[in-house]
């Protein structure tokens, strides 16, 4: 049986996350749980980054830096796009990732990859992706030009 691919997961405004959705990103998993979120006025900064993070971390399950989220069979109510095996990539909106920093900022596996995109109303700024700042230590000055 061929296995299917990764999911693309979207974060961020109404505008944004419409745009991706119209491309055919838009899925939902076997628990009903879409792939995207549409940050408005009223969304909490608590629901943004559990939407972003792995789910709660279950009894006896030691959190290290870089290690991966428990599974979803551990927690199959859990929302964080980090823990779904079924993601692929993370597309968030630059403004929304920095409200959420820290949590960006401590993702440190290949998969799912994160990428901060623009938006409408906030032009991307290559000075504050955490992700670009990482990928340029990777590489020696002289390699870049």
């Amino acid at each position: 049986m061929a296995s299917r691919g990764k999911l693309i997961a979207v974060m961020g405004d109404e505008d944004t996350v419409t745009g991706f959705l119209l491309g055919g990103i838009g899925e939902l998993d076997k628990h009903r749980r879409p792939n995207f979120l549409v940050v408005e006025k009223e969304t909490s900064l608590a629901e943004i980054e559990e939407t972003f993070r792995c789910p709660r971390v279950p009894p006896g399950w030691a959190a290290r830096a870089g290690a991966p989220c428990p599974s979803l069979s551990l927690s199959p109510l859990g929302r964080g796009f980090l823990a779904r095996e079924d993601v692929g990539m993370i597309l968030i909106s630059q403004a929304l990732a920095e409200q959420i920093r820290p949590a960006v900022a401590a993702h440190a596996r290949a998969l799912p990859a994160v990428l901060e995109i623009p938006s409408k109303d906030h032009p991307y700024d290559p000075a504050r992706d955490s992700v670009l700042r990482r990928a340029r230590g990777l590489f020696a000055p002289d390699e870049l030009r």
